[in-house]
């Protein structure tokens, strides 16, 4: 019985695709893990036809289906549409238009916020290096996925700036660095810095580099500057490379650091590690500050998104005095 060539290779499974499409096209490894996990759901809802034998009509019942069933928030349908669309685009070469899905509903909810004196009491309850993501979330309006991405290279002591690259929308910019947290943050590098130099030694060391620059530069991933600021506690393995390597500190452990504080703090609201940039953008709009500069602090594309803040502001009838008190 023949056998195939060696030379002869079966063609790659749609999910691994899927996947190396976005890594050829730079996506976080979270996006990518996302957009896989929407594209096997779509596939599974249909009974495991292949997507490219079905078009807009199953995607259609897909979505509604997300609505109606299953009641998910406007953003999850939404993900979960892009991540289908970027599957017929992107891998199958396939035009989706016209998609008239049932759509959820968007929710209309203020942000919570915290007051100062609620957040610096949340803050106080955390320990470790996570007490310190905690404050530039606050302090500096991070979204914490972009606390926890920062590098050295994207802190400026000096000028006491954070800069933020490739933030959401693929977008850079520039915030503060709060003056105080500029001790803690120098003493935090140079514990970071000694345990960079003792992976060195161990024969490891290396990050990851974004946007292929790891083979135009062989040696920069294990140069001090492109080292995470927030370096996790353990070396794993990449899931992409497979080379073994220190990470940043995984989201998890900021989010239940600051459920554990706010706990403890007594604080009666929904507040997430999320609130903490809603409080920054609101208690800068209190001290007076021009909404276009909290919108480029903040990174919004449209002021209309920051201008959230102000109905937060007026919340409860602010400025306007009530008929009881006469």
């Amino acid at each position: 019985m023949a056998q195939d060539s060696p030379l002869q290779k079966k063609p790659a499974k749609l999910l691994d695709q899927v996947r190396e499409v976005m890594r050829l096209n730079h996506y976080a490894y979270r996006t990518e893990e996302t957009y896989v996990q929407w594209i096997r759901r779509y596939i599974l809802f249909h009974d495991k036809r292949h997507p490219k034998d079905m078009g807009r009509s199953e995607i259609e019942a897909f979505l509604t289906d997300l609505a109606v069933n299953q009641q998910v928030a406007a953003s999850t349908q939404n993900q979960a549409l892009n991540a289908i669309l970027f599957l017929y685009h992107k891998v199958l070469g396939i035009e989706i238009a016209g998609i008239n899905a049932v759509r959820a509903n968007q929710p209309r909810n203020l942000p919570v916020v915290l007051t100062k004196a609620e957040a610096l009491a949340i803050i106080q309850t955390i320990g470790g290096p996570h007490q310190l993501v905690v404050k530039l979330l606050y302090g500096s309006g991070l979204r914490l996925s972009e606390a926890l991405r920062l590098r050295i290279k994207d802190l400026d002591l000096a000028q006491q700036q954070v800069i933020v690259r490739d933030g959401k929308g693929s977008k850079n910019r520039i915030t503060m660095l709060p003056a105080s947290v500029l001790t803690e943050l120098q003493d935090h590098l140079v514990g970071v810095r000694r345990q960079h130099q003792q992976d060195l030694g161990r024969g490891f060391g290396s990050v990851y580099l974004p946007f292929a620059l790891e083979r135009k530069y062989l040696n920069a991933n294990r140069d001090w500057i492109w080292q995470y600021v927030f370096p996790a506690g353990r070396i794993v393995k990449d899931p992409r490379s497979g080379e073994m390597r220190r990470h940043h500190l995984h989201e998890s452990g900021i989010q239940k650091a600051v459920k554990q504080a706010v706990r403890q703090a007594g604080i009666a609201k929904k507040v997430g590690c999320h609130t903490f940039r809603h409080s920054f953008a609101t208690h800068l709009l209190e001290s007076g500050y021009d909404i276009r500069i909290i919108q480029e602090l903040l990174g919004h594309k449209d002021v209309k998104t920051t201008m959230i803040y102000t109905h937060v502001l007026n919340r409860g009838g602010r400025g306007v005095r009530s008929p009881l008190d006469g």
